[in-house]
């Protein structure tokens, strides 16, 4: 059965590679770019990739691609939230508006396209949110704080979302990806304008580690796209994917140190509590 999906983020990246896979699996591709010079080369992929122009910052444009997405054979069956962008810099660092501009690309974008796409899955009983989002989401490190504060968001959005309509017979995954060979740490990726030299240790280690490994990261994005296809509508799809040996590494790491924290204070924790009358 032919499927429709809609990829916001699609001139790159992760975003393309599932886009690619999608298509190659006989699927139809509604899939947004920011320039419209972009339109062309996705609608040259494939007969069925469909393109609109929307940067999911713009509600408005992000309405009317759901709405031309809906349009094209039966409506979203897979909604993706992919586009986004990385920033480096200590939290001290990083301004209001570094920040701000951060979690209205991913966090408030992704709500925007989720709000437009929800009503017709609810009204079909049916569909599959995939976020994109990141290890860092998990497991956060020194240089990127706000980027891990707008991926920690994003997970527990699409948590807290899994539980709202799962007896409207629609799922929800978030998929953490570690590194991956794409152009994150290119174009994808923006620093802080402050620099303040006493974290020259800490948090500035991130943009050299990031632009060090750049081309050389272990995951590969057809591979990744190729195992989001395995989930994409499945009926025992995880709320959680992992997608990576180094994501699954960091994230087993943070998770073990935080069991046995939480352990070791539990009697702090459970302290608060009134007497026993």
């Amino acid at each position: 059965m032919t499927r429709t999906w809609f990829i916001t983020g699609v001139s790159g990246g992760l975003g393309r590679a599932l886009a690619l896979a999608a298509l190659e699996a006989g699927d139809i591709v509604a899939g947004t770019v920011r320039k419209p010079a972009d339109l062309a080369a996705f609608a040259a992929l494939h007969a069925n990739a469909q393109g609109f122009v929307a940067d999911v910052t713009d509600e408005a444009a992000v309405q009317a691609a759901v709405a031309g997405a809906e349009a094209l054979a039966g409506g979203i069956d897979i909604l993706v939230n992919n586009a986004g962008y990385g920033l480096t810099g200590a939290v001290e660092e990083t301004s209001l508006d570094e920040a701000r501009a951060q979690f209205e690309a991913n966090l408030i974008g992704p709500l925007a396209v989720l709000r437009a796409a929800l009503p017709g899955m609810r009204a079909r009983r049916s569909g599959h949110v995939i976020n994109i989002t990141s290890v860092s989401g998990l497991a956060a490190w020194s240089g990127t704080g706000v980027y891990c504060a707008s991926k920690f968001a994003l997970e527990g959005l699409g948590e807290a979302l899994a539980q709202e309509v799962a007896h409207l017979n629609i799922q929800v995954t978030n998929v953490a990806p570690g590194g991956m060979r794409t152009d994150y740490a290119g174009r994808s990726l923006i620093r802080a304008a402050q620099v303040i030299d006493d974290y020259a240790e800490t948090a500035h280690r991130a943009p050299k580690l990031l632009a060090e490994h750049a081309g050389q990261e272990s995951g590969d994005p057809a591979r990744a796209a190729a195992a989001i296809l395995k989930i994409a509508g499945a009926k025992d799809a995880p709320l959680h994917l992992l997608l990576g040996a180094d994501a699954l590494h960091y994230a087993m790491r943070k998770m073990g140190a935080m069991t046995t924290e939480i352990g070791d204070w539990a009697g702090v924790s459970t302290s608060i509590s009134f007497p026993e009358a």
